[in-house]
């Protein structure tokens, strides 16, 4: 249907966005677009990898992502969201969880940055540590897949 919704007794595809990039603005957008894509009712996946995964990180983990595509730090980027009322990439990853966003962090991804196992993830987040394997059985026909 034009708004997004499935006909009535038909699942609405889903979305499976592939987070590999560290840089801060493709970060806030792939949880923007996950957010949306819940809000609306169609089921959505973060497959969280590489320089992306400081974002699953408590305390806050994004401040340690690469720059905005401006340049300025994670943290003046999201102030400068902030000031202009736009969703901040906090705002986001909450949302993400209120709206039960499923979220990978790929195995492979944290052992690249020098973790032999999955170090602790954001409360406020459902994450499980897994692989592609995982993704692509999980983003079922019709889905599709965006590499962010």
């Amino acid at each position: 249907m034009a708004d997004g919704t499935a006909p009535p007794g038909i699942a609405p595809p889903g979305i499976a966005l592939v987070v590999q990039s560290g840089g801060f603005d493709r970060v806030h957008y792939a949880f923007a677009l996950a957010a949306a894509a819940a809000a609306i009712g169609r089921p959505a996946i973060l497959f969280v990898t590489g320089r992306a995964l400081p974002v699953l990180t408590p305390d806050p983990g994004w401040h340690s992502l690469d720059p905005a595509d401006d340049g300025s730090p994670p943290v003046e980027r999201e102030r400068y969201l902030a000031e202009r009322g736009l969703a901040t990439l906090a705002e986001l990853v909450e949302s993400c969880g209120a709206l039960g966003v499923r979220v990978i962090a790929c195995e492979l991804g944290w052992r690249s940055l020098g973790h032999d196992a999955a170090p602790p993830t954001r409360p406020d987040l459902r994450v499980e540590t897994a692989g592609l394997v995982t993704l692509l059985t999980a983003a079922g026909p019709g889905w599709q897949t965006v590499f962010v």
